[in-house]
């Protein structure tokens, strides 16, 4: 039964996914067929980003009130039908107004899910679930290439869609699931069980110094992944002396240390704890980044890259299937709420703010960054440790 829900857990996440990347996919042929200007853009895609905060702040009360079934089956049904929007938009209004629902959909997807996961199974179970994301954000720009081969860039938008109402669909069809397993569990079955969940706001949780901490891990390691992923090609270009093309290759590679990182962080889950793989990712990243850093030849950049996105990917699943354990199972759904705001902060600010230093100075900033945002993980992550060890003494 347990292993029914989570095969539709992942599913569900394969559905959060497909619209992430869609977009950046879409926007050469949108902005053509709109006449606009190709940074506009941003202002869909910080619509989105925002939706993705204010949903994660809120996702505890409505979590707790709903449940995480029907929040799940909603939130689904809500991008949806933001994807349907796009597929018939008309105009960069209708653009703006749908990414209001795609956001909030996301955010309160992302944040019921995972706690479930780190509430309920193991932490091999959260690092592939992560990898389930990988599969629909690498699927999504498939239907859009094809669609785009076709001649229209909607009905990319309007397969995406087709997936999502299959997904939506399958998440209403296994709601009794839910109250099963949650039985299951309070039986002892699952999970480690630790009161009824409470809400709290997330103005209450920020003063807790633990809180912040965590937040600063979660808020450097996400804007590890955006930096790299909106800026590694420009850096390989503009430092490295590469080629635009040889440098899109490159940063292949860097996808594949991601993918590969969550792959095998799942595999060794039971071999090793949370802790010591988040610990073993942090030392390979700030390995990787000295080698970044060192003025080696060329071809060292995207080894340094592909040991980046190795070495910080486990961060996330990992940091979420702690929660429980470092904040308790009454409060995870909370703080998880605002563990993925930071996230989202992050992923929303820091990288737009390298690219405005990196202009004015030059893209060598790029690994002295990176070096300072694993500063950051290194210090919070071992604070909130020795925090976490002296409660346990106490």
């Amino acid at each position: 039964m347990s292993t029914l829900l989570l095969v539709v857990i992942y599913i569900a996440f394969v559905g959060l996914g497909i619209p992430d990347s869609l977009f950046g996919a879409a926007w050469p042929a949108i902005y053509h067929d709109f006449a606009l200007p190709v940074s506009w853009g941003s202002f869909v895609t910080m619509i989105v980003s925002c939706g993705t905060v204010l949903s994660s702040l809120i996702s505890a009360r409505v979590i707790n009130r709903f449940g995480t079934g029907r929040v799940t089956a909603v939130s689904t049904a809500l991008t949806a039908v933001s994807l349907l929007g796009f597929a018939l938009a008309g105009n960069l209004f209708w653009l703006c107004l749908f990414a209001v629902p795609l956001g909030l959909g996301a955010g309160c997807i992302d944040t019921a899910l995972n706690n479930y996961v780190a509430l309920h199974y193991k932490a091999t179970h959260m690092n592939f679930l992560h990898c389930a994301y990988g599969v629909g954000i690498t699927l999504s720009p498939y239907l859009m290439s094809l669609a785009l081969a076709r001649g229209t860039w909607r009905a990319g938008y309007g397969a995406a869609f087709a997936v999502q109402v299959g997904i939506a669909l399958l998440t209403v069809v296994i709601l009794p699931l839910w109250g099963k397993v949650g039985r299951l569990r309070a039986a002892g079955e699952e999970g480690e069980g630790q009161g009824a969940p409470k809400t709290v706001s997330p103005l209450s949780l920020v003063k807790r110094h633990d809180v912040r901490l965590a937040c600063l891990v979660f808020l450097a390691s996400v804007a590890i992944e955006g930096i790299c992923n909106s800026w590694g090609s420009s850096y390989l270009v503009n430092d490295r002396g590469m080629t635009p093309g040889d440098a899109a290759g490159m940063l292949t590679i860097y996808y594949v240390g991601m993918t590969l990182g969550r792959f095998f962080s799942g595999v060794f889950a039971n071999r090793f704890s949370s802790k010591q793989l988040i610990g073993f990712g942090q030392v390979i990243t700030f390995a990787a980044v000295l080698v970044l850093l060192l003025p080696l030849p060329a071809p060292s950049a995207p080894v340094g890259l592909f040991l980046v996105g190795f070495g910080n990917s486990p961060l996330y699943p990992n940091m979420l299937h702690l929660t429980p354990r470092l904040f308790g199972a009454d409060l995870s759904q909370s703080v998880i709420g605002v563990q993925m705001a930071a996230s989202y902060v992050g992923a929303l600010t820091l990288p737009p703010l390298f690219g405005l230093a990196a202009q004015h100075a030059g893209f060598w900033l790029f690994p002295v960054c990176l070096l300072g945002l694993c500063a950051v993980i290194l210090t919070c992550f071992g604070a909130l440790m020795r925090i976490s060890a002296a409660r346990k003494r106490a």
